[in-house]
């Protein structure tokens, strides 16, 4: 079974929405599903390198202060035959919705925090905005 690692951004503007990215048909991973701006950790890189090279890569924008938000194994899915590990970064950002290029998928929006769960969420997505909602507030 092939192994590998991620790293996903999970960043807020300063109304509270989070950015997403609605993937395309053609993602080999959660196609037509919204998920966190991310991509695999290439090799010499840390996780929070990659993080930072993929928002860059998928959004245009530049991230402050990125701090661990989780890590863990990629909640299982059927007819997944990878184990992933997950690592996923908080940061905020003063950018604005004109300021974001889509670098890959369809979309890369700031959603509401109050409608990100009305999304079709990627499996890693639905597992970890649950828990960054109800988290205690950050600053």
């Amino acid at each position: 079974m092939a192994s590998y690692d991620v790293a996903l951004v999970l960043l807020v503007d300063p109304s509270g929405a989070i950015l997403l990215q609605h993937r395309d048909e053609h993602a080999p991973v959660s196609p037509n599903q919204w998920s966190l701006p991310g991509g695999g950790i290439e090799p010499g890189e840390t996780p929070e390198e990659a993080a930072r090279r993929e928002l860059l890569e998928e959004t245009g924008l530049t991230a402050g202060d990125l701090r661990p938000f989780w890590t863990g194994p990629r909640p299982y899915e059927e007819g997944f035959p990878h184990t992933v590990t997950v690592h996923v970064f908080h940061g905020t950002t003063d950018a604005r919705q004109e300021d974001v290029v889509c670098g890959e998928g369809r979309a890369m929006v700031f959603v509401p925090r109050d409608e990100v769960l009305d999304r079709e969420l990627a499996v890693s997505a639905a597992f970890v905005l649950p828990r960054y909602l109800t988290a205690p507030s950050r600053s």
